[in-house]
């Protein structure tokens, strides 16, 4: 079963992500009290079982905050997921694109910004197109466009 393990939102650009154990998806806007608000890229999501894979690549063990992305999901394969749905309870996310990392990643661990560049390693971004409330522990599903 895929499962959103993790929720972050980040305080202000450039800033630091806070952990949340439950955010408000705002229709056409983001999660609710996030630096990022409106425009394509709403919300982004990290794949864990992509997140462990480059960490063994690495040889590293750094927690996926250091990614910056707001979800931490489990059970879903984000490669080449553009135009297709995120279902976290009643929200729904639609995916517009793969996160590319920037260079600050290799900042954090040399080799991680070349790493996240294969198969969608950095994950993807999202507009939320159904809002309302998530949470961790809720349950994920990918679905093809209506």
């Amino acid at each position: 079963m895929a499962t959103l393990e993790r929720i972050w939102i980040k305080r202000a650009h450039k800033g630091p992500m806070d952990e949340v154990r439950e955010a408000e998806a705002v229709l056409d806007g983001g999660l609710s009290t996030s630096a990022d608000q409106g425009g394509q890229r709403q919300v982004t999501i990290l794949s864990a079982e992509r997140w462990t894979e480059i960490m063994a690549e690495l040889d590293a063990d750094l927690d996926p905050v250091v990614r910056r992305a707001n979800l931490f999901v489990t059970g879903i394969d984000l490669v080449e997921s553009r135009g297709r749905i995120v279902r976290i309870g009643d929200v729904e996310l639609t995916i517009r694109g793969e996160t590319r990392p920037c260079a600050l990643m290799d900042e954090i661990q040399p080799g991680l910004q070349e790493a996240l560049r294969a198969r969608w390693g950095g994950g993807a971004f999202a507009q939320v197109t159904r809002g309302g409330t998530i949470r961790a522990g809720d349950s994920v599903s990918l679905l093809d466009p209506a």
